[in-house]
Protein backbone atom coordinates (compact mmCIF):
# COMPACT_ATOMS: atom_id res chain seq x y z
CA UNK A 1 0.00 0.00 0.00
CA UNK A 2 1.40 3.04 -1.09
CA UNK A 3 1.33 6.35 1.29
CA UNK A 4 -1.96 8.80 -0.03
CA UNK A 5 -1.56 12.34 1.18
CA UNK A 6 -4.68 15.01 0.45
CA UNK A 7 -3.98 18.73 1.36
CA UNK A 8 -7.48 19.79 1.19
CA UNK A 9 -7.95 19.60 -2.62
CA UNK A 10 -4.92 21.90 -3.15
CA UNK A 11 -2.42 18.81 -4.10
CA UNK A 12 -3.29 16.11 -6.21
CA UNK A 13 0.02 14.90 -7.58
CA UNK A 14 2.28 13.43 -4.13
CA UNK A 15 1.68 9.74 -3.69
CA UNK A 16 -1.35 7.61 -3.95
CA UNK A 17 -2.92 4.41 -2.89
CA UNK A 18 -3.76 2.15 -5.91
CA UNK A 19 -6.76 1.17 -4.70
CA UNK A 20 -8.91 1.33 -1.57
CA UNK A 21 -10.53 -2.31 -2.05
CA UNK A 22 -8.09 -5.70 -2.92
CA UNK A 23 -9.19 -7.26 -6.07
CA UNK A 24 -9.64 -10.49 -4.28
CA UNK A 25 -12.02 -9.00 -1.80
CA UNK A 26 -14.22 -7.83 -4.70
CA UNK A 27 -14.14 -11.03 -6.38
CA UNK A 28 -14.79 -13.30 -3.21
CA UNK A 29 -18.02 -10.75 -2.61
CA UNK A 30 -18.90 -11.08 -5.80
CA UNK A 31 -18.87 -14.90 -6.05
CA UNK A 32 -20.77 -15.14 -2.38
CA UNK A 33 -23.88 -13.12 -4.49
CA UNK A 34 -23.30 -15.60 -7.34
CA UNK A 35 -22.87 -12.45 -9.40
CA UNK A 36 -20.94 -13.31 -12.79
CA UNK A 37 -21.31 -9.85 -14.56
CA UNK A 38 -20.77 -7.14 -12.11
CA UNK A 39 -22.12 -4.72 -15.05
CA UNK A 40 -25.59 -6.61 -14.77
CA UNK A 41 -25.60 -6.98 -10.71
CA UNK A 42 -29.07 -4.58 -10.15
CA UNK A 43 -29.39 -1.78 -8.05
CA UNK A 44 -29.92 -3.12 -5.23
CA UNK A 45 -27.51 -5.76 -5.04
CA UNK A 46 -24.97 -3.03 -6.25
CA UNK A 47 -25.47 -1.77 -3.10
CA UNK A 48 -25.56 -4.89 -1.25
CA UNK A 49 -21.97 -5.68 -2.91
CA UNK A 50 -20.75 -2.40 -1.71
CA UNK A 51 -22.20 -3.14 2.14
CA UNK A 52 -20.08 -6.36 2.10
CA UNK A 53 -17.40 -4.76 1.54
CA UNK A 54 -17.83 -2.15 3.87
CA UNK A 55 -18.67 -4.28 6.72
CA UNK A 56 -15.18 -6.75 5.85
CA UNK A 57 -12.86 -3.78 5.13
CA UNK A 58 -13.51 -1.42 7.16
CA UNK A 59 -13.84 1.77 4.45
CA UNK A 60 -16.31 3.41 4.07
CA UNK A 61 -18.46 3.70 0.49
CA UNK A 62 -19.83 6.61 -1.43
CA UNK A 63 -23.24 5.18 -2.46
CA UNK A 64 -24.08 6.74 -5.77
CA UNK A 65 -26.31 3.87 -6.89
CA UNK A 66 -29.36 4.27 -5.35
CA UNK A 67 -31.70 7.28 -5.81
CA UNK A 68 -32.84 7.36 -2.02
CA UNK A 69 -34.31 10.86 -1.33
CA UNK A 70 -31.56 12.84 0.57
CA UNK A 71 -33.39 15.47 1.80
CA UNK A 72 -36.04 15.66 5.00
CA UNK A 73 -39.60 14.57 4.29
CA UNK A 74 -42.31 17.04 3.38
CA UNK A 75 -43.21 17.62 6.90
CA UNK A 76 -47.01 18.76 5.36
CA UNK A 77 -47.22 15.38 4.65
CA UNK A 78 -46.09 14.09 7.93
CA UNK A 79 -48.19 15.83 9.55
CA UNK A 80 -51.45 15.08 7.21
CA UNK A 81 -50.80 11.50 7.67
CA UNK A 82 -50.21 11.56 11.67
CA UNK A 83 -53.75 13.30 11.66
CA UNK A 84 -55.34 10.83 9.53
CA UNK A 85 -53.99 7.98 11.51
CA UNK A 86 -54.97 9.46 14.57
CA UNK A 87 -58.31 9.58 13.50
CA UNK A 88 -58.08 6.07 12.74
CA UNK A 89 -57.94 5.25 8.87
CA UNK A 90 -55.40 2.61 9.93
CA UNK A 91 -58.71 0.05 10.80
CA UNK A 92 -60.06 0.94 7.39
CA UNK A 93 -59.74 -0.03 4.19
CA UNK A 94 -59.27 2.61 1.51
CA UNK A 95 -61.95 3.24 -1.68
CA UNK A 96 -60.14 1.29 -4.10
CA UNK A 97 -60.87 4.37 -6.41
CA UNK A 98 -58.91 6.66 -3.85
CA UNK A 99 -59.77 8.91 -1.34
CA UNK A 100 -62.07 12.70 -2.66
CA UNK A 101 -59.61 14.90 -0.86
CA UNK A 102 -56.59 13.18 -2.87
CA UNK A 103 -58.34 13.05 -6.39
CA UNK A 104 -59.36 16.21 -6.24
CA UNK A 105 -55.85 17.28 -5.27
CA UNK A 106 -53.78 15.44 -7.76
CA UNK A 107 -56.68 17.08 -10.38
CA UNK A 108 -56.11 20.65 -9.20
CA UNK A 109 -51.71 19.26 -9.29
CA UNK A 110 -51.69 18.43 -13.53
CA UNK A 111 -53.40 21.31 -14.08
CA UNK A 112 -51.45 23.68 -11.66
CA UNK A 113 -48.45 21.70 -13.15
CA UNK A 114 -48.74 20.11 -16.40
CA UNK A 115 -51.67 22.38 -17.94
CA UNK A 116 -53.77 19.96 -18.52
CA UNK A 117 -56.73 18.38 -17.69
CA UNK A 118 -57.85 15.65 -16.06
CA UNK A 119 -61.00 14.91 -14.13
CA UNK A 120 -60.27 13.61 -10.28
CA UNK A 121 -61.51 10.21 -11.23
CA UNK A 122 -59.01 9.42 -13.68
CA UNK A 123 -56.32 10.46 -10.86
CA UNK A 124 -55.76 7.08 -9.09
CA UNK A 125 -53.87 6.64 -6.31
CA UNK A 126 -51.03 3.48 -6.13
CA UNK A 127 -48.34 2.10 -3.98
CA UNK A 128 -45.81 3.86 -5.15
CA UNK A 129 -44.93 4.37 -9.23
CA UNK A 130 -43.67 0.84 -8.96
CA UNK A 131 -46.95 -0.69 -8.46
CA UNK A 132 -48.35 1.85 -10.97
CA UNK A 133 -46.03 0.58 -13.91
CA UNK A 134 -46.70 -2.79 -13.43
CA UNK A 135 -50.50 -2.49 -13.11
CA UNK A 136 -50.28 -0.52 -16.10
CA UNK A 137 -48.04 -3.30 -18.25
CA UNK A 138 -50.44 -6.15 -17.39
CA UNK A 139 -53.82 -3.55 -18.35
CA UNK A 140 -52.25 -2.92 -21.52
CA UNK A 141 -51.57 -6.05 -22.28
CA UNK A 142 -55.11 -6.98 -22.41
CA UNK A 143 -56.41 -4.34 -24.48
CA UNK A 144 -55.77 -6.27 -27.72
CA UNK A 145 -54.65 -9.68 -28.63
CA UNK A 146 -52.71 -8.69 -31.75
CA UNK A 147 -51.00 -6.06 -29.46
CA UNK A 148 -48.20 -7.81 -27.26
CA UNK A 149 -45.60 -5.95 -26.97
CA UNK A 150 -44.22 -3.19 -24.55
CA UNK A 151 -41.92 -0.44 -26.37
CA UNK A 152 -38.97 0.98 -23.99
CA UNK A 153 -36.84 4.52 -24.58
CA UNK A 154 -33.68 3.61 -23.39
CA UNK A 155 -31.78 4.03 -20.96
CA UNK A 156 -34.37 3.32 -18.39
CA UNK A 157 -35.29 2.49 -15.13
CA UNK A 158 -34.04 -1.25 -14.64
CA UNK A 159 -36.83 -2.32 -12.64
CA UNK A 160 -39.81 -1.86 -15.03
CA UNK A 161 -37.85 -4.25 -17.22
CA UNK A 162 -37.47 -6.42 -14.96
CA UNK A 163 -41.42 -5.92 -14.26
CA UNK A 164 -42.54 -7.33 -17.96
CA UNK A 165 -40.39 -10.20 -17.63
CA UNK A 166 -41.70 -11.43 -14.40
CA UNK A 167 -45.42 -11.04 -15.93
CA UNK A 168 -43.96 -12.82 -19.37
CA UNK A 169 -45.02 -9.78 -21.28
CA UNK A 170 -42.85 -9.69 -24.88
CA UNK A 171 -40.62 -6.04 -25.03
CA UNK A 172 -38.72 -3.96 -27.76
CA UNK A 173 -36.34 -1.09 -26.71
CA UNK A 174 -34.20 1.14 -28.39
CA UNK A 175 -31.01 3.05 -26.90
CA UNK A 176 -32.51 6.88 -27.49
CA UNK A 177 -28.79 8.34 -27.67
CA UNK A 178 -28.28 8.01 -31.68
CA UNK A 179 -32.41 9.26 -32.25
CA UNK A 180 -32.86 12.68 -30.59
CA UNK A 181 -34.90 15.22 -32.29
CA UNK A 182 -36.28 14.38 -35.99
CA UNK A 183 -34.49 10.73 -36.10
CA UNK A 184 -37.02 10.05 -33.23
CA UNK A 185 -40.02 9.42 -35.70
CA UNK A 186 -38.72 7.25 -37.83
CA UNK A 187 -37.33 5.05 -35.26
CA UNK A 188 -40.56 4.90 -33.22
CA UNK A 189 -42.42 3.67 -36.33
CA UNK A 190 -40.20 1.17 -37.34
CA UNK A 191 -41.48 0.15 -34.01
CA UNK A 192 -45.53 1.11 -34.04
CA UNK A 193 -46.06 -0.15 -37.67
CA UNK A 194 -45.37 -3.55 -37.04
CA UNK A 195 -49.19 -3.47 -35.31
CA UNK A 196 -47.60 -5.03 -31.59
CA UNK A 197 -46.52 -2.30 -29.53
CA UNK A 198 -49.35 -1.58 -26.89
CA UNK A 199 -47.69 0.65 -24.94
CA UNK A 200 -44.56 2.89 -24.74
CA UNK A 201 -42.89 4.36 -21.72
CA UNK A 202 -40.19 6.59 -20.95
CA UNK A 203 -39.14 8.92 -18.00
CA UNK A 204 -38.42 12.82 -18.22
CA UNK A 205 -36.16 14.10 -16.72
CA UNK A 206 -34.53 10.59 -17.46
CA UNK A 207 -33.48 7.85 -15.03
CA UNK A 208 -30.74 7.78 -15.35
CA UNK A 209 -29.42 9.96 -17.88
CA UNK A 210 -31.56 12.74 -16.77
CA UNK A 211 -31.88 14.16 -20.59
CA UNK A 212 -35.00 15.96 -20.69
CA UNK A 213 -37.53 15.43 -24.07
CA UNK A 214 -38.19 18.23 -25.95
CA UNK A 215 -41.72 19.35 -26.64
CA UNK A 216 -40.74 18.46 -30.55
CA UNK A 217 -39.88 14.84 -29.41
CA UNK A 218 -43.19 14.85 -26.96
CA UNK A 219 -44.91 16.03 -29.87
CA UNK A 220 -43.58 12.92 -31.97
CA UNK A 221 -44.41 10.69 -29.76
CA UNK A 222 -47.98 11.78 -29.15
CA UNK A 223 -48.87 12.06 -32.79
CA UNK A 224 -47.53 8.73 -33.41
CA UNK A 225 -49.34 7.00 -30.51
CA UNK A 226 -52.25 8.57 -31.86
CA UNK A 227 -51.64 6.86 -35.42
CA UNK A 228 -50.91 3.60 -34.49
CA UNK A 229 -53.41 3.85 -31.33
CA UNK A 230 -50.27 3.30 -28.46
CA UNK A 231 -50.97 3.52 -24.72
CA UNK A 232 -48.13 6.06 -23.87
CA UNK A 233 -47.09 5.56 -20.07
CA UNK A 234 -45.35 9.06 -18.92
CA UNK A 235 -43.18 8.84 -15.57
CA UNK A 236 -42.60 11.64 -14.27
CA UNK A 237 -41.23 10.99 -11.01
CA UNK A 238 -38.77 14.17 -11.27
CA UNK A 239 -41.45 16.24 -12.11
CA UNK A 240 -40.56 20.01 -12.38
CA UNK A 241 -36.63 19.25 -12.21
CA UNK A 242 -35.42 20.60 -15.16
CA UNK A 243 -33.86 22.94 -13.12
CA UNK A 244 -32.37 24.90 -16.60
CA UNK A 245 -36.39 26.36 -16.25
CA UNK A 246 -38.37 28.34 -13.83
CA UNK A 247 -40.83 25.39 -13.32
CA UNK A 248 -42.65 24.94 -10.39
CA UNK A 249 -45.01 27.49 -10.03
CA UNK A 250 -48.32 27.08 -9.43
CA UNK A 251 -50.63 27.65 -12.70
CA UNK A 252 -47.88 29.66 -14.21
CA UNK A 253 -46.14 29.01 -17.79
CA UNK A 254 -43.71 27.68 -18.02
CA UNK A 255 -45.20 24.02 -17.58
CA UNK A 256 -43.95 20.63 -16.83
CA UNK A 257 -43.39 19.05 -20.52
CA UNK A 258 -45.97 16.31 -21.54
CA UNK A 259 -46.78 14.09 -23.87
CA UNK A 260 -50.37 14.60 -22.90
CA UNK A 261 -50.69 17.71 -25.03
CA UNK A 262 -49.92 15.55 -28.02
CA UNK A 263 -52.44 13.10 -27.71
CA UNK A 264 -55.25 11.28 -25.23
CA UNK A 265 -53.39 7.56 -25.20
CA UNK A 266 -51.58 8.63 -22.19
CA UNK A 267 -51.01 7.57 -18.74
CA UNK A 268 -48.86 9.63 -16.19
CA UNK A 269 -47.36 8.30 -13.27
CA UNK A 270 -46.53 11.16 -10.74
CA UNK A 271 -44.83 10.20 -7.09
CA UNK A 272 -44.37 11.25 -3.99
CA UNK A 273 -40.79 9.94 -3.25
CA UNK A 274 -38.93 12.16 -5.13
CA UNK A 275 -40.61 15.19 -5.25
CA UNK A 276 -41.63 15.48 -1.65
CA UNK A 277 -38.88 13.24 -0.40
CA UNK A 278 -41.89 10.76 0.84
CA UNK A 279 -39.89 7.60 -0.92
CA UNK A 280 -41.11 5.42 2.70
CA UNK A 281 -44.62 5.46 2.50
CA UNK A 282 -44.73 4.36 -1.21
CA UNK A 283 -47.72 6.88 -2.41
CA UNK A 284 -48.18 7.93 -5.71
CA UNK A 285 -50.98 8.68 -8.46
CA UNK A 286 -51.70 7.17 -11.86
CA UNK A 287 -53.70 10.09 -14.12
CA UNK A 288 -55.17 8.17 -16.74
CA UNK A 289 -56.74 11.09 -19.59
CA UNK A 290 -60.34 11.55 -19.44
CA UNK A 291 -61.03 10.10 -23.04
CA UNK A 292 -58.85 6.90 -22.59
CA UNK A 293 -60.38 6.28 -18.95
CA UNK A 294 -63.68 5.85 -20.48
CA UNK A 295 -62.84 4.07 -23.45
CA UNK A 296 -64.12 0.47 -23.39
CA UNK A 297 -62.71 -2.66 -24.93
CA UNK A 298 -63.74 -6.04 -25.87
CA UNK A 299 -60.59 -7.54 -24.48
CA UNK A 300 -61.28 -6.08 -20.69
CA UNK A 301 -64.56 -7.18 -21.09
CA UNK A 302 -63.46 -10.74 -22.16
CA UNK A 303 -60.90 -10.61 -19.40
CA UNK A 304 -62.73 -8.53 -16.15
CA UNK A 305 -66.11 -8.52 -16.94
CA UNK A 306 -65.40 -4.82 -16.96
CA UNK A 307 -65.14 -3.09 -20.61
CA UNK A 308 -64.41 0.40 -19.44
CA UNK A 309 -60.61 1.43 -19.08
CA UNK A 310 -60.16 2.69 -16.13
CA UNK A 311 -62.80 0.80 -14.10
CA UNK A 312 -60.79 -2.41 -15.13
CA UNK A 313 -57.25 -0.89 -13.98
CA UNK A 314 -58.62 0.04 -10.78
CA UNK A 315 -61.12 -2.69 -10.23
CA UNK A 316 -59.80 -5.18 -12.14
CA UNK A 317 -56.22 -5.18 -11.63
CA UNK A 318 -54.85 -2.92 -8.82
CA UNK A 319 -57.58 -4.36 -6.68
CA UNK A 320 -56.17 -7.73 -7.10
CA UNK A 321 -52.65 -6.63 -6.49
CA UNK A 322 -52.79 -4.50 -3.45
CA UNK A 323 -56.51 -3.93 -2.77
CA UNK A 324 -55.70 -0.09 -2.20
CA UNK A 325 -53.14 2.10 -1.72
CA UNK A 326 -51.94 3.06 1.92
CA UNK A 327 -54.91 4.69 3.60
CA UNK A 328 -52.90 7.51 5.49
CA UNK A 329 -50.70 7.98 2.91
CA UNK A 330 -53.30 9.18 0.84
CA UNK A 331 -53.85 11.78 3.07
CA UNK A 332 -50.30 13.13 3.21
CA UNK A 333 -50.21 13.08 -0.62
CA UNK A 334 -53.56 15.04 -0.89
CA UNK A 335 -52.06 17.33 2.17
CA UNK A 336 -48.68 17.80 -0.45
CA UNK A 337 -50.48 18.51 -3.64
CA UNK A 338 -52.66 21.09 -1.93
CA UNK A 339 -49.51 22.83 -0.27
CA UNK A 340 -47.69 23.03 -3.70
CA UNK A 341 -50.84 23.81 -5.97
CA UNK A 342 -51.77 26.89 -3.26
CA UNK A 343 -47.97 27.97 -3.62
CA UNK A 344 -47.77 27.19 -0.15
CA UNK A 345 -44.60 24.42 -0.74
CA UNK A 346 -41.74 25.03 -3.45
CA UNK A 347 -40.95 21.48 -3.70
CA UNK A 348 -38.66 22.53 -7.08
CA UNK A 349 -36.96 24.86 -4.87
CA UNK A 350 -36.35 21.70 -2.50
CA UNK A 351 -35.33 19.95 -4.79
CA UNK A 352 -33.13 22.17 -6.51
CA UNK A 353 -30.37 20.59 -3.78
CA UNK A 354 -29.54 17.75 -5.88
CA UNK A 355 -28.82 20.22 -8.94
CA UNK A 356 -26.20 22.13 -6.89
CA UNK A 357 -24.79 18.69 -6.15
CA UNK A 358 -24.76 17.59 -9.33
CA UNK A 359 -22.73 20.48 -10.34
CA UNK A 360 -20.58 19.97 -8.06
CA UNK A 361 -19.35 16.08 -8.58
CA UNK A 362 -19.90 16.62 -12.26
CA UNK A 363 -16.72 19.14 -12.09
CA UNK A 364 -14.75 16.21 -10.25
CA UNK A 365 -14.95 14.05 -12.83
CA UNK A 366 -14.87 15.88 -15.33
CA UNK A 367 -11.38 17.05 -14.25
CA UNK A 368 -10.35 13.56 -13.59
CA UNK A 369 -10.79 12.88 -17.31
CA UNK A 370 -14.66 11.71 -17.11
CA UNK A 371 -16.88 12.41 -19.85
CA UNK A 372 -20.68 13.10 -19.27
CA UNK A 373 -22.36 10.17 -21.80
CA UNK A 374 -25.81 11.63 -22.32
CA UNK A 375 -24.94 15.18 -22.36
CA UNK A 376 -27.63 16.61 -24.78
CA UNK A 377 -30.69 17.84 -25.11
CA UNK A 378 -30.85 19.13 -28.48
CA UNK A 379 -28.14 22.08 -28.37
CA UNK A 380 -28.52 22.60 -24.71
CA UNK A 381 -26.43 20.84 -22.09
CA UNK A 382 -28.57 18.17 -19.82
CA UNK A 383 -29.89 19.55 -16.78
CA UNK A 384 -28.20 19.14 -13.86
CA UNK A 385 -30.36 16.91 -11.26
CA UNK A 386 -31.03 13.62 -8.97
CA UNK A 387 -28.94 11.62 -11.54
CA UNK A 388 -26.18 11.77 -15.07
CA UNK A 389 -24.01 9.46 -16.43
CA UNK A 390 -20.42 9.04 -16.85
CA UNK A 391 -18.15 7.32 -19.01
CA UNK A 392 -14.01 6.98 -18.74
CA UNK A 393 -11.95 6.64 -22.14
CA UNK A 394 -10.93 2.97 -23.32
CA UNK A 395 -13.66 1.34 -20.05
CA UNK A 396 -16.28 -0.91 -20.69
CA UNK A 397 -19.36 -0.24 -18.35
CA UNK A 398 -18.52 -3.13 -16.69
CA UNK A 399 -14.55 -2.24 -15.90
CA UNK A 400 -15.55 0.89 -15.17
CA UNK A 401 -18.48 -0.27 -12.45
CA UNK A 402 -15.47 -2.68 -11.15
CA UNK A 403 -12.67 0.38 -10.96
CA UNK A 404 -14.89 2.46 -9.32
CA UNK A 405 -15.90 0.17 -6.91
CA UNK A 406 -12.07 -0.76 -5.73
CA UNK A 407 -12.22 2.92 -5.03
CA UNK A 408 -14.91 2.46 -3.02
CA UNK A 409 -17.35 4.57 -5.10
CA UNK A 410 -20.68 1.87 -5.94
CA UNK A 411 -22.16 2.80 -9.15
CA UNK A 412 -24.64 1.12 -11.37
CA UNK A 413 -23.87 0.08 -14.85
CA UNK A 414 -25.26 1.72 -17.89
CA UNK A 415 -25.96 -1.92 -19.20
CA UNK A 416 -28.40 -2.07 -16.96
CA UNK A 417 -30.39 0.52 -17.79
CA UNK A 418 -31.32 -0.94 -21.59
CA UNK A 419 -28.25 1.75 -22.83
CA UNK A 420 -25.62 0.95 -25.11
CA UNK A 421 -23.04 3.38 -24.61
CA UNK A 422 -20.02 2.37 -22.34
CA UNK A 423 -20.43 4.24 -18.85
CA UNK A 424 -22.17 4.61 -15.07
CA UNK A 425 -25.58 5.98 -13.52
CA UNK A 426 -23.96 8.58 -10.64
CA UNK A 427 -26.78 9.72 -8.12
CA UNK A 428 -26.20 12.53 -5.95
CA UNK A 429 -28.57 12.03 -3.11
CA UNK A 430 -26.87 10.33 -0.44
CA UNK A 431 -23.95 12.72 -0.81
CA UNK A 432 -25.36 14.11 2.71
CA UNK A 433 -22.61 15.20 4.77
CA UNK A 434 -19.40 18.08 3.33
CA UNK A 435 -16.99 15.31 3.64
CA UNK A 436 -18.07 13.31 1.53
CA UNK A 437 -17.67 15.75 -1.46
CA UNK A 438 -13.61 15.88 -0.10
CA UNK A 439 -13.61 11.78 -0.59
CA UNK A 440 -15.02 11.77 -3.64
CA UNK A 441 -12.10 14.37 -5.03
CA UNK A 442 -9.95 12.16 -3.45
CA UNK A 443 -11.08 9.07 -4.88
CA UNK A 444 -11.48 10.21 -8.23
CA UNK A 445 -7.76 11.42 -8.14
CA UNK A 446 -6.85 7.95 -7.00
CA UNK A 447 -8.65 6.15 -9.88
CA UNK A 448 -6.73 8.56 -12.40
CA UNK A 449 -3.56 7.42 -10.95
CA UNK A 450 -4.19 3.83 -10.11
Amino acid sequence: MILYIWNGGTSRSIFYMKQLIDNDALASVLEQMGIADISLATIRQSGEIARTLEKNTGVEFLHLEMGIPGLPPSQVGVEAECAALRAGVASIYPNMMGVPELKSEASRFLKAFLDIDISPKGCIPTVGSMQGSFSSFVLCSHLDPAKDTVLFIDPGFPVQRNQVNILGIRSESFDIYEYRGEKLAAKLESYFASGRISALIYSSPNNPAWFNLTEEELRTIGELATKYDVIVIEDLAYMCMDFRKPLGKPFEAPFQPTVAKYTDNYIIMMSASKMFSYAGQRIAVLAVSDRLYNREYPGLQDRYRIARLGDALVLGVLYAVSSGTSHSAQYALAAMFKAANDGALDFVEATSEYARRAALTKKMFMDNGFHIVYSKDGDEDVSDGFFYTVGYKGLTSAELMKELMLMGICSISLSLTGSVQDGVRICVSQLNRPEQFDMLEQRLCMFVNR
